[in-house]
């Protein structure tokens, strides 16, 4: 077994198809509440609804970071 005293900076195929599915996965849930917040009429839900777009926002821009991506 090898020990590394940093991580290495490499993504095996089985890692990026891990994040290739949290990418799609929060994409997914990024994109059906963005649908419900507009159909909602409830101030209060539409406000929780908002926070959840931050959320899987704030992690479609971790993935695309560990992907190398550009975040905008």
């Amino acid at each position: 077994m090898i020990n590394y005293n940093e991580v290495p900076s490499i993504i095996s195929e089985k890692d990026l198809d891990y994040l290739s599915d949290m990418f799609d996965w929060n994409y997914g849930a990024l994109k059906k509440i963005n649908d419900f917040r507009d159909r909602a009429s409830d101030q209060e839900i539409i406000d929780a609804l908002k926070e959840g777009c931050r959320l899987f926002d704030r992690n479609l821009n971790i993935i695309q970071k560990t992907l190398g991506g550009q975040n905008e």
